[in-house]
């Protein structure tokens, strides 16, 4: 895609992140907190629990918060009941987006979630409005330069189940959601080291906005991260390099 890259895409939104810290923890929390009620304490038979908990330390969260996190979520300790939410809408021109949630009070979750909609020029959707845009995988993009053919050879042996060259040099590795923990540590220890990797809600077909139009869904997706109930927010949006 012409003025399009991805690599630029995930920079910006490390950037974000890395200015959200004090949020990222808290998301981080939740995540294990629910992951840990869900499929229980053992990280070991718990691929989504390993994955936050892999997330955590990535970003530097104390063992301490983690530990504590598990212990809620297996009922160890008290703490609050969780519930997950998803969202979904419209935002500039149409393009879809997806906002998953997990909140202790459903009612001003979804009402702060519209409001960020309509204040932005977006809507809020019905259940199932763009879910069927997108797709349930694991993704990890690796740096421009990175060793083609051999991250290609150990990724489809340890079952990923695409790899996609990115016109900017990135490479993209696709997984099932059940394959992705195994696939990215066989490349971490091949010395393959992604950039991004995560389980996502991917697009099918991207949407390129520059000008104007990115600045308006931008401020949309960025009212819509700032909220206190969402955990993450996906789209079909991308953003020209200009």
């Amino acid at each position: 895609m012409a003025g399009h890259s991805k690599w630029a895409n995930i920079q910006h939104r490390k950037g974000k992140q890395d200015a959200k810290r004090g949020k990222i923890f808290t998301r981080l929390i939740k995540e294990i907190t629910v992951a840990a009620r869900m499929g229980g304490s053992d990280p070991s038979g718990n691929p989504r629990l390993r994955l936050a908990m892999d997330k955590a330390y990535a970003n530097n969260m104390p063992k301490d918060n983690v530990e504590r996190a598990i212990k809620r979520g297996a009922g160890e300790l008290d703490g609050v009941d969780y519930q997950e939410l998803r969202y979904e809408g419209y935002g500039i021109n149409g393009a879809a987006v997806m906002v998953d949630c997990m909140t202790d009070n459903k009612t001003r979750t979804v009402g702060d979630v519209r409001h960020a909609f309509s204040k932005h020029g977006g809507n809020l959707g019905t259940d199932g409005s763009v879910a069927f845009m997108f797709k349930h995988c694991g993704q990890m993009i690796f740096a421009p330069g990175t060793d083609e053919n051999g991250l290609m050879e150990v990724a489809l042996d340890a079952g990923a189940e695409d790899i996609v060259n990115d016109e900017d040099g990135s490479i993209e590795v696709i997984t099932s959601p059940h394959d992705f923990v195994n696939v990215k540590q066989a490349l971490e220890a091949a010395g393959y080291k992604p950039e991004f990797a995560e389980v996502i809600m991917k697009p099918d077909a991207e949407v390129l906005f520059t000008g104007d139009d990115a600045v308006k869904m931008q401020k949309l997706l960025d009212a819509l991260e700032d909220l206190d109930d969402v955990q993450e927010v996906y789209t079909t949006a991308v953003f020209g390099d200009e």
